[in-house]
């Protein structure tokens, strides 16, 4: 293994990446570092942004850059937003800003000159995070905390990947890809795929013959299903993931499919790596050298790749068991996870508040078989009106218009509810539960909420109504139509959700079915619930057109 400090100066034979179609050797990387430490030298800029989508060149520029006696930023995506404010923070863009970056890496092999030993606390590496208050977090570090944690990855799995080659579905332009797909493959000799494999097929299709390991993450490792590539990933030396915990059932469907579990990564661009589990163990071991402590109901962790002795209070909620292992709860803050790219809510509602449209904002997380992010948001002045004109769709066009400067695509909001106000609690706070209830996803059974006019006792809600619906199946073939049965059902849903209804149901009255709705409908489900009368009044409308309406009565004197 050689020190990432030395090694443009290792003797070593063999391919150091597989870019482009074809293996590149060490005297071609290390020529390629050359002649770019020889463009970058007499430039004036000492603080440089670096994005690229391919693994190998980012590995090139990045030792360039370090050689250079460069500040190097990782930049989390290459949207306008971001590279304008790297811009105003005095770093020069390089690499994947532009389409048709020339990497120069097709270099003379004859490149000879000496590279002097880095100095591995001046060499620092800034990386760009989701802080919790929405600002952009920036987080430093220098060579040998990185190589600390290089040291470590070896010793424990070292030797299970043997000469494995890396391939991985996750960018390193965040810490674990950074270290798992390009630092510890180079300090370790082992050659690394460039591209970013799209999923499990392309990745099995890219390992080919001979050991391989993956770099993955939950968003990947969970939707592995029955038409997943088993028999390929079956030979993977190993597979590892991080980004967020692993859901045990998803672990355990891996287990059953390929013969191993995924070995789980806990960690952050601040902290480094914490910790490791693999299933079916549901506690974490905490790396070598780490101890975790809790104290004032928080957690504090003393760790050698942070930047000094002090601990660093953990924005996570642990426990810890007896034997050191440790189990987690969630986040205190407002940082989430979507497809393994780190986002702050903060961020995003501060951002979709700053258009015209609306007046206050609540994003959250949404869970399913693919994670994605929901906003509940009422309408300003000037957001009702572009509703009234140009309507629903567009209004959230030019909403996700605003948000593409600053976000990827996958943290763009994929849902919208649109409400009168914020609902609170008696405590006259916001009902954060309420709003994931209403934003609910994937369920085949409800409809899909757009709007919503909240008062007291009455509701109006606009609903529309997908084709994948599981009442469509089979009501009926050729002509589906949604069952009243299940308009009812609805009615009292949303009524109990929305009203203090506790008593049991007792009798349907003056129930019409008018007209059928059929799928891609767009209603109105109006809801007027007296309270003292034990009644709710439900009408399923467009326009002035009525489809079914009635009155749900519920049982009296129920405590």
């Amino acid at each position: 293994m050689t020190d990432l400090a030395d090694l443009l100066n290792a003797e070593r034979s063999g391919a150091v990446a597989r870019h482009g179609g074809r293996d590149y050797g060490f005297a071609e990387f290390r020529a390629t570092v050359g002649h770019w430490c020889e463009l970058l030298a007499d430039q004036a800029e000492t603080r440089y942004a670096l994005f690229c989508h391919d693994a190998y060149p980012f590995a090139v520029l990045l030792f360039a850059l370090w050689h250079c006696g460069k500040q190097v930023t990782l930049a989390a995506n290459n949207r306008p937003g971001t590279a304008q404010q790297l811009r105003q923070a005095g770093c020069r863009l390089i690499g994947d800003w532009e389409a048709g970056f020339d990497y120069r890496l097709e270099q003379n092999l004859n490149f000879r000159s000496a590279f002097s030993r880095l100095q591995t606390q001046p060499v620092r590496l800034e990386i760009f995070t989701s802080g919790s208050t929405g600002a952009a977090k920036s987080i430093v570090k220098n060579l040998s905390q990185l190589q600390a944690e290089v040291d470590t990855l070896e010793k424990l799995w070292g030797k299970t990947l043997a000469d494995s080659r890396i391939l991985a579905t996750v960018s390193q332009q965040h810490i674990y890809g950074l270290l798992f797909r390009v630092l510890w493959p180079l300090a370790t000799g082992r050659c690394f795929h460039s591209q970013t494999a799209l999923d499990a097929e392309h990745l099995v299709a890219q390992a080919g013959a001979g050991p391989a390991c993956w770099v993955a993450s939950p968003a990947h490792l969970k939707r592995l299903d029955a038409a997943a590539p088993w028999a390929g990933l079956a030979g993977l030396s190993a597979i590892f993931s991080s980004g967020g915990p692993l859901a045990a059932d998803a672990a355990a469907h891996i287990a059953q499919g390929c013969g191993q579990a995924p070995w789980e990564i806990y960690g952050s661009s601040e902290t480094g790596g914490i910790g490791w589990r693999r299933h079916p163990e549901p506690l974490w071991r905490p790396f070598a050298g780490l101890s975790l402590s809790i104290a004032d109901d928080k957690a504090y962790l003393n760790s050698p790749y942070l930047p000094d002795d002090k601990p660093m209070a953990l924005d996570d909620d642990l426990a810890l068991a007896a034997d050191g292992r440790f189990s987690l709860h969630g986040r205190r803050d407002r940082i989430v996870k979507i497809e393994e790219k780190r986002l702050s809510l903060n961020e995003l509602e501060m951002r979709l508040t700053a258009t015209p449209w609306l007046s206050e904002v609540h994003a959250l997380a949404l869970s399913g078989s693919r994670d994605l992010l929901g906003v509940c948001a009422v309408l300003s002045e000037a957001g009702k009106t572009a509703m009234a004109e140009r309507g629903r769709k567009a209004l959230i066009g030019n909403l996700r218009e605003a948000l593409q400067p600053w976000f990827e695509a996958v943290l763009i909001p994929r849902k919208w509810l649109f409400l009168s106000a914020l609902p609170t609690t008696t405590q006259a706070k916001l009902d954060r539960p309420l709003l994931q209830t209403l934003m609910r996803s994937g369920d085949a059974r409800l409809p899909l909420l757009q709007t919503a006019e909240l008062a007291a006792e009455r509701a109006e809600l606009g609903l529309k109504i997908p084709q994948q619906l599981i009442y469509f199946a089979d009501h009926f073939p050729g002509y589906p139509i949604l069952p009243g049965v299940v308009q009812i059902g609805w009615a009292d849903y949303f009524g109990k959700l929305l009203f203090a209804i506790d008593a049991p149901f007792n009798r349907l009255e003056t129930v019409k079915f008018v007209k059928p709705i059929r799928p891609d409908y767009e209603l109105q489900l109006t809801l007027d619930w007296r309270s003292g009368s034990n009644k709710l009044n439900f009408r399923f409308s467009q326009a002035e057109q009525v489809y079914s309406s009635g009155r749900l009565v519920y049982a009296a004197g129920a405590a």
